[in-house]
């Protein structure tokens, strides 16, 4: 079952690693089993998205051709027979953590990264390779979510919370920071180290641990970046780093007792890591979300004498994106321009470049580029 759409759509097509892409006209996809068509509306650039295009992220692999782009909001425009929960023009957000039906242990991040194994690959180039850089897209069920237009989109006068359409698409970014701090159990009360928070994605973490109920210490070595962070969300101190490990363990004590930290961390030599856990408590939680390359060096005796739980997690589970909107739907967690994120540049895919330069321009906490379609 199908809206009306035409024959063929425009989309953004990278041909080959570090060449020019094109945008292009192809056939519109159609919806198979185990599928939606969505009609893109918006979709986010993200600030590294040059880089991996480029070839620059050596870690991020994917086969070409191939249709760029992993995160978008849009409406269901297309349904398969096994369909039962989304109606045509449902508004849905569209995450890219992908796995295999057979067997989840085999994932890929859609029209990013193809996985470390060969079933990963095959998965992402027989199946899900084309990304959201589409007038239309057809993606996994289960990466739709259902989203309430009444409740995001309409007036606050009338019990809405007035976003835009642009501002839903931040839940997909939020969502991975989401997954990580469930996955040590964080709970309302509790505080919890971000590191390093000023980040595109890192600085999330401080937005929904606050939402959650928790006190954060955000530490960075950007402190107008922290200053803005802690600004614009209740219960943050901030710490900047000093590159000193027992000065900044110090630092981040002086605020009582910590119970848990995340770590969003770039793929760079840091010592911040070490002074993170050394700050914990007894029985404190870790979750290491980060993609730094090298091995670290950490106290050995601090993690057994203080019987730490050091986590790594990769993305997040289907139930934390669940989680996530309901957070949202109840206006406990800000969206958006309401989050303190400026939208900069909103672009048509045909101009991509300069979509492309703005957000690598800008690859830092409270700045977004859009692809509105």
């Amino acid at each position: 079952m199908s809206e009306t759409f035409p024959s063929t759509c425009k989309a953004l097509i990278c041909h080959e690693v570090g060449q020019p892409l094109k945008f292009e006209s192809i056939p519109t996809p159609d919806a198979i089993p185990g599928s939606v068509v969505v009609r893109v509306l918006t979709s986010i650039v993200p600030g590294n998205l040059k880089d991996v295009m480029s070839g620059a992220v050596p870690f991020l692999k994917f086969p070409t051709p191939m249709i760029p782009g992993s995160r978008c909001v849009g409406r269901v425009a297309a349904i398969g027979p096994d369909t039962t929960s989304l109606p045509l023009g449902q508004l849905v957000l569209v995450e890219p953590f992908i796995r295999a039906r057979d067997d989840p242990n085999v994932q890929i991040l859609w029209a990013v990264h193809q996985g470390p194994s060969p079933a990963s690959e095959k998965l992402m180039k027989d199946a899900w390779l084309n990304g959201c850089y589409a007038d239309y897209t057809r993606v996994p069920l289960e990466n739709c979510y259902a989203l309430n237009e009444k409740t995001f989109l309409g007036s606050p006068a009338e019990g809405g919370l007035g976003y835009s359409v642009a501002d839903l698409t931040y839940l997909s970014a939020q969502v991975i920071t989401y997954g990580g701090l469930r996955s040590i159990d964080l709970k309302a009360g509790e505080t919890i180290i971000v590191a390093p928070a000023t980040g595109a994605v890192s600085s999330t973490a401080v937005e929904v641990a606050s939402a959650m109920g928790a006190r954060v210490i955000a530490m960075s070595r950007n402190l107008d970046g922290l200053q803005r962070i802690a600004k614009n969300n209740p219960r943050v101190h901030i710490v900047q780093t000093k590159g000193d490990v027992e000065e900044d363990a110090k630092a981040l004590q002086q605020f009582g007792t910590i119970d848990a930290y995340i770590d969003i961390s770039p793929p760079v030599n840091t010592t911040h890591v070490r002074s993170c856990l050394m700050a914990l408590k007894q029985y404190g939680r870790a979750s290491l979300m980060g993609v730094i390359q090298n091995d670290l060096p950490i106290s050995y005796s601090t993690m057994v004498m203080k019987s730490l739980t050091i986590r790594g997690q990769h993305m997040y589970e289907r139930e934390d994106v669940r989680g996530i909107i309901k957070l949202a739907e109840s206006g406990l967690l800000k969206l958006g321009k309401s989050a303190g994120v400026d939208f900069i540049g909103e672009f048509p895919l045909e101009e991509w470049e300069q979509a492309f330069n703005l957000a690598a321009d800008n690859n830092k906490a409270g700045k977004g580029v859009l692809f509105v379609h």
